[in-house]
């Protein structure tokens, strides 16, 4: 709906016009005439502020525009201001953007933000749920890539508890834990994360080629 678009992208100076419109009304004719204009240019810019621009920053990922999923959070002048579940949504989007340039640090940090927020209960906590696992595993990457296998291996556990959104997210966590048992030397445990990976059938080309180069000499492990 490009019109909703609009809307949420331009929000905020509608609803300055329309408190300015209100309080010319007000002043020409009364308080009464001009309280839909109040009303309407309040709901515009709260809305602004507490829901933020999210919908904008969606369309930029799912069309692979990072550039422009970047423009959007920056526009986001207060975050604090957004409600829980989307200021959650938020520190995630800004942790994969940390990855997308390579600054580990900063992603780990909004990673744990978002973190701290997930949880409660209701409709929106139950959002936020389904959220946590695709977290996590991105935590527990970073707790890899840092050399971290115990924390690592924390995280990726949980990750696999809190239930990841599709099979491609699950197949990776299982092959992260196969690489973290190998490094362990429990080969068996290691062999059997593989199987689970392998039997998802990820098309994901990345998981896909982790499989079969750990295939070429899993087999040949003891256990």
């Amino acid at each position: 709906m490009k019109w909703l678009t609009l809307v949420i992208k331009y929000r905020l100076w509608l609803g300055g016009v329309l408190l300015a419109l209100a309080i010319f009304t007000n002043v020409q004719a009364g308080f009464w005439p001009s309280f839909v204009l109040y009303l309407a240019a309040v709901i515009l810019i709260v809305g602004h502020f507490i829901f933020g621009p999210m919908r904008l920053i969606q369309e930029c990922m799912e069309s692979g525009d990072i550039e422009g999923a970047k423009k959007v959070i920056d526009s986001i002048w207060f975050p604090s201001l957004l409600i829980k579940p989307i200021r959650s949504v938020y520190y995630t989007v800004k942790g994969n953007l940390d990855m997308a340039d390579q600054n580990y640090e900063g992603a780990e940090k909004h990673l744990k933000m978002s973190q701290s927020l997930m949880g409660g209960g209701g409709i929106l906590g139950d959002q936020m749920k389904q959220a946590e696992g695709a977290n996590k595993l991105q935590l527990g990457m970073l707790a890899m890539q840092k050399g971290d296998m115990k924390q690592a291996e924390s995280y990726i556990r949980g990750a696999i508890r809190a239930g990841l959104p599709d099979k491609e997210n699950e197949a990776a966590a299982y092959l992260q834990l196969s690489s973290i048992m190998i490094n362990k030397r429990e080969f068996r445990a290691g062999k059997e994360y593989f199987r689970k990976a392998k039997g998802l059938k990820p098309t994901t080309p990345q998981i896909a080629d982790q499989i079969k180069q750990m295939e070429k000499y899993i087999t040949r492990m003891p256990g």
